[in-house]
């Protein structure tokens, strides 16, 4: 068999292997930035000091690989690429200070911050998943066991106070609402127009007490209630002018008498 022969198919089977190898990591990976993660890690530096430049290039020279050996890529990835090329052209070229927008220092700064969140996130994940988990690393009770409360009443009280409680629960057993009992009232227009029907009669003066209704004289506190209507009843006549009201020194008995005319 030829040289050449052995070389052609020397180099077939080491791109079908490179083939299967881009493959392999295209699959793996989440999206673009996971793959330049995955390059950066190469670098061997800490994310914070990595060389954008240089990890664009290997992005750029891994989509150029994968064109040639006609493997298809997502959409993101090629727009990655397009960012990463911008990206490239903006450190190589002299910043022009008349072009708005940023830097190409600070959207390298921007993207080596964004590998360095990724990469505390994956450290985040692992340690999270290398925890014991529940039905590989440790079991539940298959059978649950039915729990029981028992309660324990204790109760600590001193003498003054079993003495309080006991005067709390006499007294409101022995307490007794009061009710105020009304005597016999009588009232002020009971009075005024008694004293309207007897003025006609008051031509002379006469004592407040003459006045008084039958049955009113005798019980102190039906005579109180009597006295009181009645006076009132006389001021309210001698106010509209048809009785005279006098008293010749004090505590005499007051005397009413009819106004003529």
């Amino acid at each position: 068999m030829p040289d050449d022969q052995f070389v052609d198919q020397g180099q077939t089977t080491e791109a079908r292997l490179a083939a299967e190898a881009l493959v392999v990591d295209v699959d793996g990976f989440e999206g673009p930035l996971d793959l330049l993660l995955t390059l950066a890690r190469t670098q061997k530096v800490d994310l914070r000091r990595i060389s954008v430049l240089a990890l664009a290039e290997q992005y750029l020279g891994f989509v150029e690989q994968a064109k040639k050996l006609r493997i298809e890529l997502a959409a993101d990835y090629l727009v990655m690429a397009a960012w990463l090329a911008f990206l490239k052209s903006r450190l190589l070229l002299p910043p022009d200070p008349a072009e708005e927008g940023p830097s190409g220092e600070d959207l390298a700064a921007h993207l080596a911050f964004q590998l360095e969140r990724l990469e505390a996130m994956r450290r985040a994940a692992a340690q999270l998943m290398g925890r014991d988990q529940l039905g590989r690393d440790f079991f539940a009770r298959g059978e649950p066991q039915a729990m029981t409360t028992k309660k324990k009443v204790e109760y600590s009280a001193t003498v003054l106070d079993l003495m309080q409680a006991y005067a709390r629960i006499k007294t409101r057993d022995d307490f007794q609402p009061f009710h105020l009992k009304r005597g016999p009232i009588y009232t002020m227009e009971q009075a005024l127009e008694r004293m309207r029907g007897l003025i006609g009669h008051a031509t002379e003066w006469s004592a407040l007490e003459q006045f008084l209704p039958e049955g009113w004289q005798l019980d102190p506190k039906k005579r109180r209630s009597a006295v009181a209507a009645t006076f009132a009843a006389s001021l309210e006549l001698v106010k509209s002018g048809r009785l005279s009201i006098r008293q010749e020194e004090t505590f005499a008995p007051i005397q009413l008498r009819r106004n003529d005319g």
